[in-house]
Parts: C-alpha cells; sequence; structure tokens
C-alpha cells in the first residue's frame, strides 16, 4: 500500500479528497487524525507544517500533496478514474476547476461563516453576519440552480472534480439553509447522495456527524 490519506471524516475538503479516491478505485489507507491531539497534530505535520487536512502522501513516489483539489488533480494524472475527474479538452477543464472553485470557496466560505459563529461563545456571537452569510448562500443556490438547469452533474454529462467538492460543502449548506425551491440544485443533491463513492464517504461520516454544530 503506497497511498495515505491524513484526514478526519466529518471535513467536506477531506471528504472531497476520499470521494476522488474511491471513484479512482485506487487502494489506499486513512491516518485518521484530531486536531485535538497533540500527537494526532505532530504527525499531520511531520508531513505538512501548514498542519491542515487532508494530506495524500504517496509513499511510492516520496510525495505529500495537501490541499483537496491539489489531491485531486494528482489521483487525475498519477491514479486516474475510468472517466477523468477533470477533462483533458481545456474547454471542458476549465468549466470543472470554475464549479470546483465555486462551491468550495462561496458556497464553503458562507456556509462555515454560519457554522463558526455557532461554535463561538453567547458573547461573541454575530446575528448579523450569519444573517448575511446565510443570504449570500441564497445567491449561490440561485448560480448553481441555474447552472444545472441542462446537465446532470455540476459541469455537465460526466462525474467531476467539481462534484468531488459539491457533495459535502451542499449537504452542510442544506443543514444551514435548506434548498427549498432551487428544484434543480435539489435534483443534484439527490444525485451526489445516490453517487455510491459519496454514499460510501457519507456512511463513514456517520458516527461524527453528531458533532456539526446544529443553530436556529
Amino acid at each position: 500500500m503506497t497511498l495515505k490519506l491524513y484526514y478526519h471524516p466529518l471535513s467536506n475538503f477531506c471528504q472531497k479528497a476520499l470521494v476522488a479516491l474511491y471513484e479512482s478505485g485506487t487502494e489506499f489507507t486513512q491516518e485518521f487524525i484530531d486536531l485535538g491531539s497533540e500527537d494526532d497534530r505532530a504527525k499531520l505535520s511531520a508531513v505538512w507544517p501548514m498542519v491542515k487536512f487532508p494530506v495524500l502522501v504517496d509513499e511510492a513516489r516520496g510525495e505529500a500533496v495537501p490541499e483537496a483539489t491539489i489531491i485531486v488533480e494528482y489521483l487525475n494524472d498519477r491514479y486516474p478514474a475510468a472517466t477523468p475527474l477533470i477533462p483533458r479538452e481545456a474547454e471542458a477543464a476549465r468549466r470543472v476547476r470554475l464549479m470546483d472553485r465555486f462551491f468550495d470557496l462561496h458556497v464553503n466560505q458562507h456556509m462555515q461563516a454560519v457554522v463558526a459563529d455557532r461554535l463561538k461563545p453567547a458573547e461573541r456571537k454575530d446575528p448579523a453576519g450569519v444573517a448575511e452569510a446565510k443570504e449570500k448562500l441564497k445567491t449561490t443556490y440561485e448560480y448553481a440552480d441555474g447552472a444545472l438547469a441542462g446537465g446532470e452533474w455540476a459541469a455537465g454529462a460526466n462525474f467531476s472534480m467539481a462534484d468531488c467538492a459539491a457533495a459535502p460543502t451542499l449537504y452542510y449548506a442544506n443543514r444551514i439553509v435548506p434548498f427549498g425551491g432551487y428544484r434543480n440544485l435539489a435534483a443534484y443533491f439527490e444525485r451526489l447522495m445516490n453517487r455510491p463513492s459519496f454514499a460510501r464517504t457519507f456512511e463513514e461520516a456517520a458516527p461524527y456527524r453528531h458533532l456539526f454544530p446544529e443553530g436556529d
């Protein structure tokens, strides 16, 4: 076994990497990291000094690959799935990378803002900031709903890196601001939930899902 993923099952970026690994069918081992443990932080720091997961270590090649998007790029090049997660054709690849960035930066940013506020003590909570983040989430939903009108997956007919990013982030976002009347987005999310790679990832996270901070 040459691949090892340093991760936590509840992290949406770790889930993104897991979905890509399961899509490729590549064998790997999992190195569970609890950032509250000094020993685990030391293990993670040894492969990536920023002490952030996920990190994929390819022992055969002597490489440590941090950051979920870069991990997917690495897998696409070195351990490709039957259908590439990033298309070879330049225009299609740009579309995949755009939607990948959309889910990782825009949807995730506003979702994380609400989650972070839920973890703050009462005296430091920011109701106005939370309300603004929820409104911005709705804006991302509107964009995604329109973008998904003509295709089965985030960037077209084939499952891609963009969908690896979308699945976990949309799951958490939907728990904060439900998709409601965004029918294309809701139908797309149902397809993601039924995708074997994400269904497996989702099941593995079940023992930790109670740690997600609920709110109003």
